[in-house]
């Protein structure tokens, strides 16, 4: 082998751009990952675009729904909660309401901090379940970096959500917690359907189930496990939150 092929070997391949590794998560996602295995963790693009999408979606319901009307069918939606907001006084109501639309608010307006802090706390149990469950030698860094890529598919269930928005769809009958039909959940009635049937049926998403694949694979390659312990890794975690969400509203309904 001459010194020319051996000097080429040894220097590492170039890192992608973060334009690269975002459009690769869409289309090739395992060069997207064996890149933040090699170091490069970088985030930040990720976050700007869903945050710029978020509020994308935020300001097509503020214009087109309205916030008021949102809080309105999120009680509608909740007979035990509509119920008890038709016993209280009316001044108390009304500060109920108020309170409601702030923190709805609130939540579309702090989204980008949110997304961050449940970023952090998944991606700290991936991280402890992957390497200390499957033997894995990942990095909370690379883990946290691949939790962003592999949840930018979500994007296009919020720009989904414009569309359904701006469709000409009645506002009285938009709903905030499921406003793109990418679940058997969207098909199905909220108040008229049993709970647990709506919780479970919501959980059948496909944009979810596509991060769900994106994250198992992610998070695989910076471990340095076979990608099957990376699919249980996340699947088995989902199925646990969906258990216990389809048991909650069974309980609550």
């Amino acid at each position: 082998m001459s010194d020319m092929e051996v000097q080429s070997a040894s220097v590492p391949a170039p890192g992608l751009t973060q334009l690269q590794r975002v459009t690769n998560s869409f289309m090739a996602p395992s060069k997207t990952f064996d890149d933040i295995k090699r170091g490069n963790k970088s985030w930040w693009m990720p976050l700007i675009i869903m945050a710029i999408v978020g509020y994308i979606l935020f300001a097509a319901v503020y214009t087109k729904i309205g916030m008021q009307t949102v809080v309105d069918n999120q009680i509608k939606m909740d007979p035990k909660t509509a119920e008890r907001m038709a016993q209280m006084p009316p001044e108390q109501r009304a500060t109920g309401e108020k309170i409601s639309l702030y923190v709805t608010e609130g939540v579309f307006i702090a989204s980008p901090v949110f997304v961050m802090i449940v970023a952090a706390i998944v991606s700290l149990v991936l991280w402890g379940t992957i390497n200390f469950v499957f033997g894995g030698k990942a990095t909370f860094g690379a883990v946290f970096a691949v939790w962003f890529y592999a949840n930018l598919p979500g994007i296009i269930k919020s720009l989904l959500g414009v569309v359904v928005v701006f469709s000409g769809m009645a506002p009285e009958s938009f709903n905030i917690k499921n406003f793109a039909p990418t679940n058997l959940g969207a098909f199905l009635d909220p108040v008229e359907t049993n709970k647990a049937l709506y919780s479970l049926a919501t959980s059948m998403d496909a944009i979810t189930i596509w991060t769900l694949v994106l994250m198992g694979m992610g998070i695989a390659t910076v471990a340095g496990v076979k990608r099957g312990s990376g699919y249980i890794t996340t699947f088995g975690w989902w199925a646990i939150v969906v258990v216990c969400s389809v048991g909650y509203a069974a309980v609550m309904g």
